[in-house]
């Protein structure tokens, strides 16, 4: 049988978390309450670090930053469910399908190497804090955001053109509520060994490698808190990096979980649901994360809505 060609596809199918009918008012207010949740949680984060000047340094840069990438990764995600629930229906076309994916890899890329930034400047002011503000200056934190920015826009842009590349048949069923790249490329009648290897050595360079960057800070990072004598001198170096260890904890081992738990050749109705951990939970908790657990943010935060209180009518 000839593949068709690409251009005959005009649209996909998303199979969503549940079929259901019962279930798609309940699942419409759950995403859309942490999707709102997920939005003002992070607002209030980039807000409460321009707003005050005391939190105007690299470790507020790079988390007002991850705020950023969070709000705009659920955001390619998200919108479109509650739509398609909305309006009962499954269709995505084409075009957005592949508009989305492309977006969903470059901020799922982006908060990869945001949260590697972030522990790298932990390790710089627990493991050299003499030095903390020569080597972690404005011009090298906003040239670590560059990077990263163009890196993750590069390896989106080539996933989606070898996407582009592909002829796909009649079955469009996706597995899940979105248009995740590896399902996508399942679905092509095509050859797909060339996206099988960009994809998976895109993983172990762009996802293991930021991962071992981090597992060193942290390594470097426990040994220099292990050599302070004092005991409220090792909590309180802790604490500094407490928040980004927990936000890398949920990211890592959510994100994981589903890729291990999805390497059989049954893609199950389960690991869709776990996939909502990384997609949608992570992003709403990571502002609840950073806020309970660090005093300047608590401070900054009452101080923003205090203001506002006072110039409301």
């Amino acid at each position: 049988m000839e593949p068709g060609n690409v251009t005959q596809i005009s649209e996909f199918l998303l199979m969503g978390l549940s079929e259901e009918p019962e279930l798609q008012p309940v699942l419409f207010g759950l995403f859309l309450s942490m999707y709102l949740i997920t939005v003002l949680g992070n607002l209030l984060i980039m807000l409460a670090i321009s707003s005050d000047s005391h939190l105007h340094t690299p470790m507020y840069f790079f988390l007002s930053n991850l705020s950023l990438v969070d709000i705009c990764f659920t955001s390619t995600t998200i919108p479109k469910m509650l739509v398609n629930i909305q309006t009962q229906s499954k269709v995505i076309t084409y075009a957005v399908c592949i508009t989305q994916m492309y977006f969903y890899v470059h901020f799922a890329v982006l908060d990869d190497f945001i949260l590697t930034v972030m522990a790298y400047d932990r390790y710089v002011a627990i493991c050299h804090p003499l030095h903390y503000i020569v080597i972690m200056n404005s011009r090298l934190c906003g040239l670590l955001v560059l990077g990263s920015w163009i890196i993750s826009i590069l390896h989106s842009l080539l996933e989606s053109l070898m996407v582009l590349q592909l002829s796909f048949c009649s079955h469009l069923e996706i597995p899940r509520f979105f248009c995740e790249l590896k399902e996508v490329v399942q679905l092509a009648c095509s050859d797909t060994f060339p996206n099988d290897i960009v994809m998976y050595f895109s993983a172990g360079l762009l996802g293991g490698g930021p991962l071992a960057g981090i597992l060193y800070s942290y390594s470097k990072i426990v040994s220099s808190i292990c050599a302070i004598s004092s005991a409220q001198g090792k909590y309180k170096a802790f604490s500094t990096c407490a928040s980004h260890l927990s936000v890398v904890s949920l990211f890592y081992g959510t994100s994981l979980g589903v890729y291990f738990g999805s390497l059989g050749t049954d893609y199950s109705q389960s690991s869709a649901v776990t996939s909502v951990m990384y997609t949608v939970v992570t992003p709403m908790l990571n502002p609840f994360i950073y806020s309970l657990r660090n005093k300047e943010i608590k401070r900054a935060l009452k101080k923003l809505l205090y203001v506002h209180s006072l110039h409301s009518p």
